[in-house]
């Protein structure tokens, strides 16, 4: 599933195809995806012109003059296409520029979804509600995690995976984020001590950061817009590199919990 990079740079792929252009044509090919496509997305997004362009969590967002603001998940295999040269058979929605780019939204397993609600309410829409401090912006922090974490007992993966903890985070870049702070994902949350978690907190960064700059992980389906795959699978330290050697010599161990694969190190991640 597309990750925060991965949306973080299908909006950055987006921004200079869509921000500042009005919407000649908004055409939904099909009802539904994950959920069903909004009936007016066709009239309140047709002939608007886009404003601005952000990403939440691991939603994508696109802001127009109308006061709108169409939300879109990329689920486990969406991508949008840019100006692509045929209609394929699951590009489930078509814009058009005045400017005369083209853009289809292409998710053949249908788990992405895509939204509308006024730009005034985006801060109380469900999926957004209960979220915890972006990983990249200034609340997230040491201090922030001692008191969210305060008498957890479960794992610290598990808190960190939790979008209540921190919105955003996916099972391959916490994988990495902790094995750079050298910390076991089974440690118990509440017992990190603070200077462990600012090391952790530098971590969740310098993964997001590197993985945005590579344009995110290319797993399986996902592709920025602008059919570039993403690179740093070919960086991962742990996640995917069962019984490889890591950096300090021991070997990468693996293992499942609920259908997720946890990759760490036992010798440099012991607490």
């Amino acid at each position: 599933m597309p990750e925060l990079p991965e949306v973080e740079t299908t909006v950055r792929g987006l921004t200079p195809v869509l921000a500042g252009q009005r919407l000649r044509l908004v055409e939904p090919r099909r009802a539904d995806l994950r959920k069903a496509i909004p009936l007016d997305l066709r009239q309140r997004m047709q002939g608007a012109v886009v404003t601005t362009l952000g990403r939440r969590a691991k939603y994508g967002l696109v802001e127009t003059d109308r006061g709108d603001t169409m939300i879109f998940h990329l689920g486990m295999s969406g991508r949008w296409r840019v100006d692509p040269a045929e209609s394929l058979a699951h590009d489930h929605l078509l814009i058009e520029t005045e400017a005369g780019r083209r853009l289809a939204l292409n998710d053949p397993r249908r788990f992405g979804f895509i939204d509308l609600l006024p730009t005034a309410e985006l801060e109380s829409y469900p999926a957004f509600l209960a979220m915890g401090p972006e990983p990249l912006g200034p609340d997230l922090s040491a201090d922030y995690l001692v008191r969210a974490l305060a008498g957890r007992s479960a794992p610290i993966k598990a808190m960190l995976l939790d979008q209540r903890i921190v919105a955003g985070l996916g099972n391959i870049y916490v994988c990495e984020a902790l094995h750079m702070a050298r910390i076991a994902p089974s440690r118990e949350a509440g017992r990190i001590a603070l200077p462990r978690l600012e090391r952790l907190v530098t971590a969740i960064r310098e993964v997001l950061e590197s993985a945005i700059a590579a344009g995110g992980s290319t797993l399986r389906d996902f592709a920025a817009p602008d059919g570039e795959l993403g690179y740093f699978s070919k960086q991962f330290l742990v996640y995917g590199r069962e019984d490889e050697p890591c950096a300090c010599g021991g070997p990468v161990r693996r293992r499942t919990e609920s259908g997720r694969s946890t990759f760490w190190c036992p010798r440099c991640q012991r607490g």
